[in-house]
């Protein structure tokens, strides 16, 4: 008899500890996950994730970081920038969020700050998934504040690290242009439509640039 207690003692102990196990496992699969949601495109509801994570832990880095992820994705600019700066409150020199609000600086129109960042992120991050983005962006900041042979600089060293992008091409292409680089101009839109032979601005440059020669 007492043997037959024991064993219905640890049967009941048992199923208690699996129904516990198994519901915190069924929680944590129905616990959205932000970051897969920001990569299905659903950025809103990332977001809201997102802050949710933040009142529950305030010193949630990653929810911080994917948030401007997000936000940047959706296009909101401004609260991209105020996020970054508060996630950078708790890590000042993540380079995930000095990213961000680059990128937010540049669509901003805040070129100063955006160059700033830029280098900041190429600084702490020389290997980071956002180099070859980060030079391209100081390569359009150059053109709008005309400072074309930096311009040249930073898109050459974009398309040397993502040789493929044919959009940088043509961009390099017109700030060599600006320059009167004509021959290297030319060698640049030719890149850029054995990439793709449609960009029509990759069309109009290199006719522009033949009638130099």
């Amino acid at each position: 008899m007492e043997d037959k207690k024991i064993k219905l003692y640890f049967i009941f102990k048992f199923s208690i500890i699996f129904f516990m196990i198994c519901g915190a496992h069924l929680f944590a699969q129905s616990k959205p996950d932000a970051l897969v949601l920001y990569k299905n495109g659903r950025y809103a509801e990332a977001v809201a994730v997102c802050e949710a994570e933040i009142k529950q832990s305030p010193n949630n880095l990653d929810s911080y970081v994917v948030m401007t992820w997000a936000l940047l994705a959706d296009g909101r600019y401004q609260k991209t920038y105020d996020i970054a700066l508060a996630g950078r409150k708790i890590a000042q020199t993540d380079p995930r969020l000095i990213a961000s609000q680059a990128e937010a600086c540049y669509h901003l129109g805040k070129n100063s700050e955006a160059l700033k960042l830029f280098q900041d992120y190429i600084s702490y991050a020389p290997n980071g998934v956002r180099i070859s983005s980060s030079y391209y962006f100081m390569g359009e900041i150059y053109l709008r504040i005309a400072k074309y042979r930096h311009a040249d600089i930073s898109f050459s060293v974009a398309v040397t690290l993502d040789s493929f992008n044919s959009l940088w091409w043509v961009r390099l292409g017109y700030a060599r242009e600006q320059i009167k680089e004509y021959r290297y101009s030319l060698e640049a839109y030719n890149k850029a439509l054995s990439l793709n032979k449609n960009l029509v601005d990759a069309q109009k440059g290199r006719e522009r640039v033949l009638q130099r020669f």
